[in-house]
């Protein structure tokens, strides 16, 4: 499942479509994906059209993993389903070269900058080979980890996460600017 286009220099990738997403075959189309919204306006974006013209959205699966057994929130994908959607997400990125990749979650985080977890890099910008880097990045991608907008998510019951994604949202409104100039 994506949404977007050729030419979007912004790739946000997150962890697998729910099955809200899955009715109406968008990506981040729930509750999730409202909280995403809020904060890409904070970063910049005028609404949810003007994230989706300039967004190419994405996820590590391409399919509905499912509920949790028991039903208590959506199951997360499996290492197998990751791996058999890794082929599609690499062609993406190949075809798309964004400039900016924004890694949603710590699945994605684990794709994209991998061996550093949410606490340590939300709020900070990686190269693509996930060193640190200065802004602005010289090298292309850069990421920008966010962490998951899910109500399941309880990363952001902290005052001190809640600076990290504050900064993050700042850092991310430069970050268009230079991705979409090139």
């Amino acid at each position: 499942m994506f949404s977007g286009h050729a030419g979007q220099r912004v790739l946000l990738v997150g962890q697998a479509p729910g099955p809200v997403e899955v009715d109406v075959a968008r990506p981040f189309a729930g509750r999730a994906g409202r909280t995403l919204v809020r904060w890409l306006v904070r970063a910049g974006y005028e609404d949810d059209s003007d994230v989706r013209a300039r967004v190419y959205m994405t996820a590590m699966t391409t399919c509905f993993p499912g509920k949790r057994p028991g039903g208590a929130g959506d199951r997360a994908p499996s290492a197998r389903e990751i791996s058999l959607c890794a082929p599609w997400l690499r062609s993406v990125v190949e075809l798309l070269q964004p400039r900016l990749i924004l890694p949603v979650g710590a699945l994605a985080l684990s794709r994209f900058v991998p061996g550093r977890s949410l606490d340590v890099a939300v709020g900070r910008v990686f190269t693509g080979d996930g060193v640190e880097s200065d802004l602005p990045p010289t090298t292309v991608p850069a990421m920008l980890p966010l962490p998951h907008p899910s109500g399941q998510s309880r990363w952001l019951n902290d005052a001190a996460r809640v600076a990290q994604l504050d900064r993050a949202l700042s850092l991310l409104n430069g970050l268009v600017v230079w991705a979409e100039d090139r």
